[in-house]
């Protein structure tokens, strides 16, 4: 609101800017007497000769430049501040929103293409609050304050001088369209070659164990071209919008020209007056321009904010149901009645699938790879419903309490151990951020890693690289045990926990699974004989 106060003694200055130069002219030049008005003002501050009309018109020029200028600042600092806090605000939602999308929504999106929804788009919308937003306030404010002096000082002239208005506007509006489409299809390559990109980085040491370099950079190398050829498609469209617009512009112009040379050659009107009029056109076709050229700056913002709108406006598949409560401390029970689940309509995973696991039971879930073990698992935390049928802890559906409740009472460790870039001590502690200090430390003995962590050079203060590629398998599958241990929940899911080891980390890592799983109810997805030899219940699939 400040800003927009600014904007308008912007405006107010900008109107004002060209009355200097027609009391120089008409009344220092030509020594025509100023309007009563004016000559009270003169009188009263500067003096009655013609030296005081040319001092009070230098001083109005000072005045306006300074009252301009300090209002350009005002609203371009605070429109600043707007935008960026506009585009945290709508980052923050953005990421949030991405954070609870289903796992099943994650599999149907392209990584890449939601970095682009957090970052381009959201700067596109950014950048429009920051430069279009109130500059189309600005232009409209100028445009109707010019227009409304010029009709006061000649209506028929400014009727001539604004006539091609209409048939501009109606040009940029359906011009505007062709934007947007090819804004749209810039967006789209963007975010295929981001994804790309992304793809690749993540799978960096299989593009390089199958030396597929070559290969990855001929698809990089297309992909990058075919968004090139969107770039300039769409930069070809809208280049073309401000040369056409300048061609009305100058149509405008001629015909004002040709009316106000004949009016000043029958004496209908002063040389002064015809020069302020024309600076009043320069003005007023300037907004007109301005205006035209935002369709870019705006059809890109509409662009991305649709783009933005499409991920804020999904509905997760899996939330909070209704009247859902806040899980009570769970014993452990487990039970599948009857459950039917598939990842699309055309194919079921699992058929009318019933188990019990008591609480405090350790429960391999055995079989064949691809028969649905691990879709058990993921089905108890909610990383999935089922289709039909029903899964229950406690006694009680699942989807009747809510889901951070319920996974706070269930800890993880599963094949690929991921961590985050960060230090040994943060990924620990990063499923229980205000655990006990030695807590901590006996959960990593526990696991078997308070040795090798103290062998680190800054110990549990070691960083880890992304994704945890600085240690080995078996050490980060010892810390993802130490996890476990740490959030102490009822409820443990173990899934190919000793996949991919050597025998003497999977040593250590059967060792440690033996100790966290002591006092809970544990699922374990496995086919190692080791990992299942001490269940209580083994189900096959």
């Amino acid at each position: 609101m400040v800003a927009l106060v600014a904007v308008l003694g912007e405006t107010a200055a900008d109107i004002a800017e060209p009355w200097p130069i027609t009391i120089v002219v008409d009344s220092v030049l030509q020594s025509k007497k100023p309007s009563p008005f004016l000559n009270y003002w003169i009188t009263r501050i500067f003096g009655t000769n013609t030296t005081a009309i040319l001092e009070f018109a230098l001083a109005l020029v000072l005045l306006v430049a300074v009252v301009g200028g300090i209002a350009a600042y005002v609203e371009k600092y605070l429109t600043t501040s707007v935008s960026q806090w506009v585009a945290h605000d709508m980052r923050l939602l953005l990421y949030q929103r991405i954070q609870r999308l289903s796992l099943a929504e994650h599999s149907a999106s392209r990584a890449g293409d939601l970095i682009i929804r957090v970052t381009k788009d959201i700067d596109a919308v950014q950048d429009f609050i920051d430069t279009a937003l109130l500059g189309i306030i600005i232009n409209i404010a100028t445009l109707v304050g010019m227009v409304g002096v010029m009709l006061y000082v000649n209506w028929r002239f400014t009727l001539i001088g604004l006539s091609v208005a209409p048939p501009l506007a109606i040009f940029v509006f359906f011009y505007s369209r062709k934007i947007k489409a090819a804004s749209r299809a810039v967006k789209k390559k963007e975010s295929e070659l981001m994804s790309d990109v992304a793809e690749v980085l993540t799978s960096i040491q299989v593009v390089q164990a199958f030396a597929r370099e070559d290969y990855e950079d001929r698809r990089f190398d297309y992909e990058s071209k075919q968004n090139v050829r969107a770039g300039l498609q769409a930069r070809s469209i809208k280049a073309k919008l401000s040369p056409l617009v300048d061609v009305f512009v100058a149509v405008g112009t001629c015909m004002v020209l040709w009316y106000g040379a004949v009016l000043v050659g029958r004496g209908e009107m002063t040389t002064g007056v015809l020069i302020v009029f024309l600076m009043y056109l320069k003005k007023t076709y300037k907004p007109l321009k301005e205006l035209s050229k935002m369709a870019n700056t705006l059809s890109k913002a509409a662009v991305s904010y649709e783009r933005i709108e499409e991920v804020i406006g999904v509905e997760s598949q899996i939330t909070d149901l209704p009247g859902a409560i806040v899980a009570p401390a769970f014993t452990g029970l487990i039970e599948f009645d009857d459950v039917t689940f598939g990842y699309d309509d055309e194919r079921q995973i699992l058929k009318n699938v019933s188990l019990r696991i008591d609480p405090g039971q350790v429960a391999a879930i055995v079989g064949p790879s691809g028969m649905g073990k691990s879709t058990i698992a993921s089905l108890l935390p909610r990383f999935f419903d089922p289709i039909d049928g029903s899964v229950k802890i406690d006694g009680t559906d699942v989807r009747k309490y809510t889901l951070k409740s319920m996974r706070d009472q269930i800890s993880f460790v599963l094949q690929d151990s991921m961590l985050f870039r960060g230090t040994i001590w943060e990924n620990l502690s990063y499923g229980k951020p205000d655990a006990d200090p030695m807590a901590t430390i006996e959960a990593a003995r526990m696991a078997n890693a308070h040795d090798f962590i103290m062998s680190l050079p800054q110990g549990y203060g070691t960083m880890v690289a992304e994704r945890g590629s600085t240690l080995s398998g078996g050490q980060r599958r010892r810390i993802a045990i130490a996890r476990a241990i740490v959030r102490d929940t009822p409820i443990l899911i173990l899934d190919e926990p000793t996949t991919g080891l050597d025998a003497a980390s999977e040593f250590a890592v059967v060792e440690a699974l033996e100790r966290l799983m002591k006092g809970r109810t544990c699922i374990v997805v496995a086919h190692h004989l080791d990992t299942i030899r001490r269940a209580d219940v083994i189900f096959v699939v």
